[in-house]
């Protein structure tokens, strides 16, 4: 229901841009992951820090939606792919004043993905559990900065570290999520990823990186 920034920008920049020397793009992500803090729509970090404290307090890691969320189609975007797109829009004339859907090109049901995710936390996985991620892991925060002085992470405060708010919205979706990236690829972007890969690829990369333990 409007009104709705993104739609108010993108009118604002086709009027702006007639007649002049520039142009512009709408890249549309979907459910961006990357390695990176203190960004409020990283749902990455959310699966991070979720998978850790349940390792930390010896309790399956339990998909905290609804069971039609986790059997639901969802997509995302890789933090990388999605800079290669801003770069291929820049440089490519065909995308001025083009909108592009962005992802990583692929789907996947949560049912599938989260039982590897656990694994990688090496915790059991639970059935579905609908929880609120705000008020579930709003107390979590001594258990945080327990872990990250036993094992010497970056010292990061909890509440900066993940957005569970994000994750609650993402969790709960029970609809198929899907949008095409075709018209991205007939105009000549041909990035992807396995989107099951690219979290552990990532959570890896957190890892090393001493984000988590």
């Amino acid at each position: 229901m409007p009104p709705n920034f993104y739609y108010d920008q993108e009118d604002f920049l086709r009027e702006s841009s007639v007649g002049k020397s520039w142009s512009w793009t709408a890249l549309r992500p979907e459910g961006v992951a990357g390695v990176a803090v203190g960004n409020p729509m990283n749902l990455l970090m959310v699966i991070a820090v979720y998978g850790t404290i349940a390792k930390a307090l010896g309790v399956p890691m339990s998909f905290p939606g609804p069971r039609a969320a986790y059997d639901a189609l969802y997509q995302i975007t890789d933090t990388r792919i999605l800079a290669s797109a801003v770069d291929w829009a820049g440089e490519t004339a065909a995308c001025r004043g083009e909108i592009y859907n962005i992802t990583n090109g692929d789907y996947f049901r949560w049912s599938r993905v989260w039982p590897r995710l656990a694994e990688f936390f090496d915790v059991p996985v639970g059935e579905p559990f609908p929880m609120l991620l705000q008020k579930m892991m709003a107390d979590k925060a001594e258990w945080w900065n327990r872990l990250v002085e036993k094992h010497n992470l970056r010292d990061y405060p909890y509440e900066q570290i993940v957005s569970w708010k994000f994750g609650d919205m993402i969790f709960k979706t029970t609809f198929d999520n899907i949008t095409s990236t075709i018209k991205a690829r007939k105009h000549g972007f041909h990035d992807c990823i396995d989107s099951e890969e690219m979290y552990i690829e990532m959570l890896t990369e957190l890892r090393e990186q001493r984000y988590i333990p």
